[in-house]
């Protein structure tokens, strides 16, 4: 037990998505304020040992259909647009409210399937993730049910919180819920039903385990966690399905408390490289010196100054090979300019970046997190 509660303990970067059933009373319809309190004071104890939290949430559209007075089930499409609407505003000022009171900073990011799928767009919310994590912000994420339609949105937060832990790189994802972890059978349907505490590998016999149980207020059920566990698997990131419906529910998870651990196959950094070196076509090549050459075998990034050749056409974040002076194919990255850009810049300094380009761009060509080398 105490080696799989370390994969949550240990993580640098975590994500905790949150279930509408546990911040939306199903009675009243209201936010259960006091739930939330106990929930700030636990992030509050990991970020005290340095760990970033991320969270996702639902819970507009409950609180939303409560104060709009509406009643019938399921809610029209443009219903739930509206509800999400009303109790976005009030969902970020309690969780703005409540953090503050932890002295946590707190903002609010809105995604749909777009902003994780397509490239641009994820490398402007990966971006801004991350810089509002290094500024000691702690991010509250929720899909924008707003504009989302039936054919584009997620359908589900647990997916969403995979989509997102993957995209920053986090080493655990949190699905906090009204079920305390995967069970042989449903618990409450009676039949002799066995937790599994930990889940290395999601084969056939795993997968049938899903029901489809959701809860009045909620979308998602158990077949959408297990979803939810080969992406984040997949990405390097180890997931826990934990029961949320108890005050300080992380503190329990952390005492011990019943949950299923998902093992990720890799570390992220890991799983990101396996990713770009078995991605099939790159856009363009950048051809490097010796000195660049070196810097890479050391494990360093690749700056404009080792760059000597840029071919393309390519766009900020596309794949592209590097290879040396002789033609060797050293490896692919994820660039950080456009080619139009990497011409101006390459053989500078990354100090002469500005000045050259008239923007502030980052400091690498490609990060060393960014490429696989041969």
């Amino acid at each position: 037990m105490a080696t799989l509660i370390s994969r949550f303990t240990d993580a640098k970067r975590v994500v905790i998505k949150i279930g509408s059933s546990l911040l939306v009373d199903s009675k009243n319809g209201r936010l259960r304020r006091d739930w939330l309190i106990a929930l700030s004071q636990d992030i509050a104890k990991m970020r005290r040992r340095g760990q970033e939290v991320l969270v996702v949430s639902s819970g507009s559209i409950a609180l939303g259909r409560n104060i709009l007075g509406l009643k019938n089930a399921p809610l029209r499409l443009e219903e739930s647009q509206a509800a999400a609407a009303t109790g976005q505003i009030q969902l970020a000022h309690a969780y703005q409210e409540i953090l503050a009171l932890e002295n946590i900073p707190v903002a609010q990011i809105l995604l749909t399937p777009g902003d994780t799928e397509e490239r641009r767009r994820y490398l402007n919310a990966r971006s801004t993730i991350t810089t509002l994590l290094s500024l000691g912000a702690l991010p509250v994420v929720n899909e924008n049910d707003t504009v989302a339609t039936i054919e584009i949105r997620y359908g589900d937060n647990d997916r969403l919180a995979a989509r997102v832990a993957q995209m920053i790189s986090a080493d655990c994802l949190i699905l906090l819920s009204d079920v305390d972890g995967l069970y042989t059978a449903d618990p409450k349907s009676g039949a002799e039903a066995k937790l599994i505490r930990e889940v290395s590998e999601l084969h056939d016999d795993i997968l049938a385990m899903a029901g489809k149980t959701k809860t009045d207020v909620g979308r998602g059920g158990m077949e959408t966690k297990l979803k939810a566990a080969q992406i984040a698997m997949a990405a390097g990131c180890n997931m826990f399905i934990a029961s949320g419906t108890i005050p300080h529910p992380l503190q329990a998870l952390e005492d011990g408390a019943n949950s299923t651990c998902f093992i990720a196959y890799d570390t992220p950094r890991k799983a990101r490289k396996k990713w770009i070196a078995a991605s099939l076509s790159a856009r363009g090549r950048l051809v490097i010196d010796k000195g660049a050459e070196k810097a890479l075998n050391s494990g360093k990034s690749l700056l404009p100054a080792g760059v000597i050749k840029v071919e393309g056409p390519f766009e900020r974040g596309d794949l592209v090979m590097v290879t040396n002076c002789e033609g060797q194919d050293l490896g692919r990255g994820l660039v950080a300019y456009s080619s139009e850009d990497a011409e101006c810049i390459i053989g500078h300094k990354s100090g002469e970046i500005e000045e050259i380009l008239g923007y502030s761009g980052r400091n690498e060509m490609i990060h060393r997190d960014e490429l696989a080398l041969n």
